[in-house]
């Protein structure tokens, strides 16, 4: 069932997303060669406990960490460790944040030093692709639009899509209906209304569609080896205008 939610409502998803908006600057500060994904889960934690608010990802699942962070040919759901970052990589960094019961949902691929023309170009594409699916996202229009604008995209330039994993709505729980793919399938396609918050996440691999999940039971990697990026936000719909929530660029993607 999707959940319509209320100005005031919005307005607490609001709360949660600026303090998101935050934690992940502070992040992305802090990435470069030898740091750890430990170390950037350890500030996120006290980041999000500073401002009274919960990581949402903690303990969900059973999930060990406040952020899943992804290195170069992992997807998503990757679980923090004290592997020293190295130049060249990427990593993904994902975070939900709760606050007095409003969730939000952001991530965003993060070099660490200098990066392939290929690998950034990657990335670039895929920020792209989430910029044209948040065009889609307003009233009227339905979850395909945004999928197809997603899809037709990243496909032009021979990208893989990952198609088991998708956006969600988000809010009042940190996974709610509809789901939002990557590509245009055959599943519910509803129309979208004022007052529906969503979190839109194209994740891209520079070579085939193709995913596993490792022997920990979380991390998603790509079969074929190849690099992934990822990108996220959560959106307001509303009756004459889209919100992005949790924007980092003066209300932009």
């Amino acid at each position: 069932m999707i959940k319509i939610k209320t100005a005031k409502q919005i307005e607490g998803i609001r709360v949660a997303s600026d303090l998101l908006v935050e934690v992940l600057g502070a992040l992305e500060e802090q990435v470069a060669p030898g740091v750890t994904t430990g170390d950037l889960d350890r500030l996120a934690r006290e980041m999000i406990a500073e401002r009274n608010a919960r990581p949402a990802f903690l303990g969900y699942m059973g999930f060990p960490a406040a952020l899943c962070t992804s290195v170069d040919s992992a997807v998503i759901h990757g679980i923090p460790n004290d592997v020293p970052l190295e130049q060249g990589q990427v990593v993904s960094i994902d975070c939900g944040v709760e606050y007095q019961g409003y969730y939000s949902d952001s991530a965003l691929t993060i070099p660490v030093g200098r990066i392939s023309d290929d690998v950034q170009r990657l990335m670039d594409v895929t920020k792209k692709s989430l910029a044209l699916g948040i065009e889609q996202a307003r009233v009227g229009n339905r979850v395909n639009d945004i999928s197809r604008a997603v899809y037709e995209h990243v496909s032009q330039f021979g990208y893989g899509v990952v198609r088991p994993y998708c956006g969600h709505g988000v809010g009042l729980d940190i996974h709610e209906d509809p789901q939002i793919p990557n590509y245009v399938g055959s599943g519910p396609n509803p129309r979208l209304k004022p007052g529906m918050v969503v979190a839109i996440e194209p994740m891209i691999n520079l070579g085939g569609d193709d995913i596993d999940v490792l022997d920990d039971d979380w991390t998603v990697v790509t079969i074929d080896g190849s690099i992934s990026a990822h990108f996220e936000h959560t959106i307001a719909i509303h009756s004459d205008r889209t919100e992005i929530l949790t924007s980092r660029n003066g209300g932009g993607v």
